[in-house]
């Protein structure tokens, strides 16, 4: 079974407030699970979340000057 963390350990990893990922989950941006009336999001789903929005440079086109 892989682990589930709570919203106060998601907030950690990603480097932000709590407040973060409550509105991810609110907005069903995250894959989480309801425990009762606790919210858990799995090591899995925040990794899925963060190479989903994951933005790679494109190459930069160099000009020529005339």
């Amino acid at each position: 079974m892989e682990r589930l963390l709570t919203v106060g350990q998601v907030a950690e990893l990603l480097g932000t407030t709590v407040r973060f990922p409550r509105r991810l989950i609110e907005e069903h941006r995250i894959e989480y699970v309801k425990i009762g009336r606790h919210v858990r999001i799995s090591e899995r789903a925040v990794s899925a979340f963060i190479e989903a929005n994951t933005v790679v440079p494109s190459a930069r086109r160099l000009r020529s000057v005339a």
